[in-house]
C-alpha cells in the first residue's frame, strides 16, 4: 500500500503574511473606530477615520513585508554566495563540515561521510544550504508574495468593522464594532489554525484576547481625551 502524507509547511509563507494583514486589519481598524466613537465624533468623521485606516494601514503592511523580507532574501543570497565561494576555493573542508553535521545528527562517522560525499556529488551548493544554512524551497522569503498577501488580507480585515460602523446606528458604533469584530477575529484564529493544522479553539483565543486589549485600550483613550461635538 502507497504511503502518503500532507504536510501544511509550504503554506507558512503566504498564510503568516496573509493573518497577519487580516488580524492587523480588523484590531487597527475596529480599535481607531472604537476609540474616535468614545470620543463622541460624527458619524461621519467615524467612517472618514476608517477609510484612512484601511489605505494607510494596507500600504504599511505591503511597505513593511517587503521590507522585512527583503532584509531576508539579501541575507539569504548573501549566504549561498559565500557558501558558493567556498565550496570553489575549499572542497574539502566544506566536505568535513558536512560530515560533521550529519555526524551530529546521529550517524556513524562512515555513514555520515557517505551521505556527505553523495549528496556533495549530486548538489553541493542545495546540501549546504538546507543542511548547513537551514534554507530550504519551502521556507525561501519571497518579499512580493509577502507584501501583496498582508496589503490585500489588511484590507479586506478593516472593510468589515467599517462596514459594520456605515450601517449601524451612531449611538450604538461602538457596540457593534466591537462585537462583530471580536466575532471576525474569532473566525480568523479558527481559519488560521485549521490552515495550519493547529487546535482551533487556541488559534481563536489567542486571536480574540488581543483583539480586546487593543479595543479596549483605544477606548479608554477616546473616553479620556475626547470631546464630545455638537
Amino acid at each position: 500500500m502507497r504511503h502518503s502524507e500532507f504536510h501544511r509547511s509550504h503554506l507558512i509563507g503566504w498564510l503568516r503574511a496573509a493573518v497577519l494583514g487580516a488580524n492587523d486589519g480588523i484590531i487597527s481598524t475596529a480599535s481607531l473606530i472604537i476609540g474616535v466613537a468614545s470620543a463622541g465624533v460624527s458619524n461621519s468623521s467615524i467612517v472618514i477615520t476608517g477609510v484612512a485606516c484601511l489605505v494607510s494601514g494596507s500600504m504599511s503592511m505591503a511597505a513593511g513585508e517587503y521590507v522585512s523580507v527583503s532584509s531576508q532574501a539579501d541575507t539569504e543570497t548573501a549566504d549561498l554566495a559565500r557558501e558558493r565561494l567556498e565550496l570553489a576555493s575549499d572542497h574539502e573542508s566544506e566536505l568535513k563540515e558536512l560530515t560533521g553535521i550529519y555526524i551530529n545528527r546521529g550517524l556513524t562517522p562512515e555513514l555520515a561521510h557517505q551521505v556527505a560525499v553523495q549528496l556533495t556529488h549530486h548538489d553541493a551548493l542545495g546540501a549546504h544550504a538546507r543542511d548547513e544554512l537551514g534554507i530550504t524551497e519551502t521556507m525561501n522569503a519571497r518579499p512580493m508574495q509577502a507584501a501583496l498577501a498582508s496589503a490585500a488580507t489588511f484590507a479586506v480585515g478593516a472593510l468589515l468593522p467599517l462596514l459594520v460602523t456605515y450601517f449601524s446606528p451612531v449611538a450604538s458604533t461602538t457596540l457593534y464594532v466591537g462585537t462583530s469584530s471580536l466575532l471576525f477575529l474569532a473566525i480568523l484564529g479558527g481559519l488560521a489554525a485549521q490552515a495550519g493544522g493547529a487546535n482551533i479553539m487556541v488559534g481563536v483565543a489567542r486571536v480574540a484576547f488581543w483583539g480586546v486589549v487593543a479595543m479596549a485600550a483605544t477606548a479608554i483613550v477616546g473616553k479620556l481625551f475626547g470631546v464630545v461635538t455638537a
